[in-house]
């Protein structure tokens, strides 16, 4: 398999659930209840390297809000 058809096979999407902790999921298929589409699809390595750019804060959302929460 070339490269292309391997990146042509290997299409996902890109998902994100209620703490907007962010994963690939492959297209085609039913996305996990907890998880919703992003709205980035494309080949797995484009996916990945879209969630580093977006995903700059890996906390949880929960955990940011508990701690602004504690800062105030």
């Amino acid at each position: 398999m070339t490269v292309e058809q391997t990146e042509t096979a290997d299409i996902c999407r890109v998902v994100v659930n209620d703490e907007e902790q962010y994963s690939i999921w492959p297209d085609g298929r039913e996305i996990p209840a907890g998880w919703r589409e992003e709205g980035f699809v494309g080949p797995r390595a484009r996916c990945l390297e879209h969630i580093d750019s977006v995903w700059t804060d890996m906390r949880p959302l929960s955990l940011r809000r508990a701690m602004a929460g504690e800062a105030r």
